[in-house]
């Protein structure tokens, strides 16, 4: 398997809410365990594929896993996979690559907030970080949650670096996924900050959080949501986002 390779995110459109909404999807077939907090797939185990849902502000359907399998099953994707919904646009999406290490993240900075923060006496208002981020390495069960936790860090130290004075937002999610070991090889047993892997993780999700934050910002001047038409259009499909990023700066919207 081409480790490389295997990190292509498409990008598709559904009609839904009245509008068309687009998608992300990443593919990653057999051979990848993964480790996340999405709706749908969230935890540790073998996944398959990755889907980043779009959906309309205000959204209310209180069965997100139910609705997210619907969107993966109309993608024709197949086995376990892993759910992630936003609101941002996904058409915004910032990408990052350090050393091997791909983070794809989908920015809305709606709701900054503080993790420790008291509860708002208005109640829970919704505000996404979407992160995936691709170790082309086997890793341990323990280094894999080590590697979710250095993405976090890298996520506020690049939120701090533009200028939000927040850790993120209410409903922030994120997946790792990292190649499944061979017959024989050992797994890394480390992802912190300053371990191999983790240290690329951290740049490149940095990296990817850093453009998306900043791009977020500028669009939200005079913002009133996510641009939207009520057709698919040729353009919403898109075979691979992150091909895009060769002609533009490695951190910049794809």
């Amino acid at each position: 398997m081409d480790e490389q390779q295997a990190v292509r995110v498409q990008r598709a459109g559904r009609i839904e809410d009245g509008a068309c909404r687009h998608l992300l999807v990443w593919r990653a077939g057999p051979g990848w365990r993964m480790a996340g907090s999405g709706v749908l797939g969230g935890g540790i185990g073998e996944r398959h594929w990755v889907l980043n849902a779009q959906v309309r502000a205000g959204y209310g359907r209180m069965d997100p896993a139910e609705h997210l399998a619907e969107l993966a099953a109309a993608q024709g994707l197949s086995g376990p996979g892993t759910g992630l919904m936003t609101a941002a646009e996904v058409d915004a999406c910032t990408s990052a690559e350090d050393g091997g290490v791909t983070a794809l993240v989908t920015t809305g900075i709606g709701v900054p907030t503080w993790a420790a923060a008291p509860d708002p006496p208005s109640g829970y208002a919704p505000g996404t970080i979407n992160i995936l981020a691709v170790v082309p390495a086997p890793v341990s069960d323990a280094g894999l949650v080590n590697l979710l936790t250095t993405a976090t860090e890298a996520k506020v130290q690049a939120l701090l670096e533009a200028g939000y004075d927040c850790s993120g937002t209410p409903s922030d999610a994120l997946c790792v996924a990292v190649r499944a070991a061979r017959p024989g090889e050992a797994p890394e047993l480390f992802g912190g900050p300053r371990s191999h892997w983790g240290s690329r993780l951290a740049r490149a999700v940095h990296r990817a959080v850093l453009a998306g934050a900043r791009t977020d910002r500028e669009r939200r001047a005079g913002w009133d949501g996510p641009p939207t038409h009520p057709a698919r259009l040729p353009g919403c499909a898109l075979d691979n986002v992150l091909a895009r990023r060769g002609s533009r700066a490695e951190s910049a919207p794809v």
